[in-house]
């Protein structure tokens, strides 16, 4: 009896831990990846390009159909941020952080105006090329 209730409690504790809620946690990549020219050199007109993957972390797996829906308002917003960028933030590290963060603010800040919903948790870029 005490191996049952133990048992019982070690599995309910495994239930309300932070890691099986964030199993629960889905993502929605953004396809094909988002490609966009950049500002290269502003002096000589020169342009650049950049192809990101970006994947959304949104709550549940239920709200990969909202987020879905408004993909191309998602999508409009992070081309006219990456195509705004300079040579100089898009090839550094912090600067590529910096985009990253101002995507994630846009996405979140949009799907709160169209939804109600703070369905936004974090923004990822799993591919990150540029020239």
């Amino acid at each position: 009896m005490k191996f049952k209730i133990a048992l019982l409690l070690l599995l309910s504790s495994l239930l309300c831990s932070p890691e099986v809620t964030a199993q629960s946690r889905a993502y929605f990549g953004f396809e094909p990846d988002i490609t966009t020219n950049y500002i290269r050199d502003a002096s000589e007109r020169r342009l650049g390009y950049i192809r990101v993957s970006i994947d959304l972390m949104v709550p549940s797996t239920e709200d990969l159909r909202t987020i879905e829906y408004h993909a191309p308002l998602l999508r409009d917003a992070f081309i006219r941020i990456l195509s705004t960028e300079s040579e100089g933030r898009i090839r550094s590290l912090t600067g590529r952080e910096e985009i990253r963060q101002a995507c994630l603010e846009t996405a979140k800040e949009l799907i709160l105006r169209e939804t109600g919903q703070d369905l936004v948790l974090d923004l990822l870029f799993t591919k990150y090329v540029y020239q």
